[in-house]
């Protein structure tokens, strides 16, 4: 476990547009994608290939993902959603080999969100994975969602979140995403979520995307580092939130968790001003947009001055 650094992917262009109701041109998105990738971010969800009908942002995805698999620089991963094998086979054939799915650990959520069963959604998984033999390239990440509760069904148990995380684990999977969909999760829930599942099944790798709904997603994301998860997610700006779950609200945004991290000497390798910069100019470009994260609101604090991160190059003025 590496106590000095963390790894943030970005959202901002998947789970940050889909509940925007004004349609975002694909060639600012492409633009997006540019920006993000210069930032310093490694990794980053750009799109999810989902019916244009349930979701019309992402009616453009497979032009968006042609353009951003031909521009991707190295090092920088482009990571694209499917929800099932049909938006799992366009997004091999715009290119994309890294996929990210997502069932929910809720039933009644899951119903919602991808209008299937839980144990419908596992056979499309394994169906994914099968594309694996004549796509050795391709990556699978899994998205729990409503790990932390459900809009429909409350809290869920430790053990049920267990036990689905071990399901996938048989299938193979062992990138696993502790998602807290409706951002009803508190540092306890998390921090024990997080240990469990690590102890119970330590060759997985587990990050956790936070929404901060109700202002707890920093604290959430400390919890989460104290248990020894090290890959987290963010959107630029801290917009966001599933069009399927009532009071779903932002995530958790990437510049504030650069705050936090570099903050306490963990190395992101991401230029905060950069990710400022994002956020200023899709809000000029789209005044529909409306972020609110607390450092593009108020910025570091003045006191501090010029500050160094762990990795001797973040360096924020204020």
């Amino acid at each position: 476990m590496d106590d000095a650094r963390v790894v943030i992917r970005d959202v901002l262009m998947r789970d940050g547009l889909q509940n925007l109701t004004e349609f975002i041109p694909t060639e600012l998105k492409i633009e997006l994608f540019r920006m993000i990738a210069a930032s310093g971010v490694p990794e980053i969800e750009f799109t999810s290939f989902v019916s244009p009908k349930a979701v019309p942002q992402f009616s453009d995805a497979a032009e968006v993902a042609r353009a951003v698999m031909a521009i991707a620089p190295p090092g920088v991963r482009p990571a694209a959603l499917v929800p099932n094998l049909k938006g799992a086979q366009l997004a091999l054939a715009s290119g994309v080999r890294q996929l990210e799915f997502v069932v929910s650990v809720s039933e009644s959520h899951n119903l919602s969100n991808v209008r299937r069963t839980r144990a419908e959604s596992v056979d499309e998984l394994r169906k994914i994975l099968a594309l694996r033999e004549a796509h050795p390239d391709l990556t699978v990440r899994v998205g729990m969602a409503t790990v932390f509760g459900c809009p429909f069904e409350g809290k869920i148990s430790p053990a049920v979140v267990l036990g689905f995380a071990g399901q996938l684990y048989d299938l193979g999977i062992r990138g696993i995403s502790l998602s807290d969909t409706i951002g009803s999760g508190n540092p306890r829930e998390v921090r024990e979520v997080s240990r469990l599942c690590a102890a119970e099944l330590p060759d997985a790798i587990f990050s956790v995307h936070l929404h901060n709904t109700r202002g707890l997603g920093p604290a959430n994301a400390y919890a989460a580092f104290e248990s020894g998860i090290r890959v987290f997610d963010g959107a630029i700006g801290g917009l966001g939130g599933c069009p399927f779950a009532p009071g779903a609200r932002g995530n958790i945004a990437t510049e504030d968790l650069v705050y936090l991290f570099e903050g306490m000497g963990v190395a992101t390798g991401i230029r905060m001003e950069a990710l400022l910069e994002i956020a200023r100019h899709l809000q000029g470009k789209h005044p529909a947009v409306r972020c609110s994260s607390s450092m593009l609101e108020v910025g570091p604090p003045r006191a501090l001055g010029a500050v160094a991160g762990a990795a001797g190059e973040q360096k924020w003025s204020g």
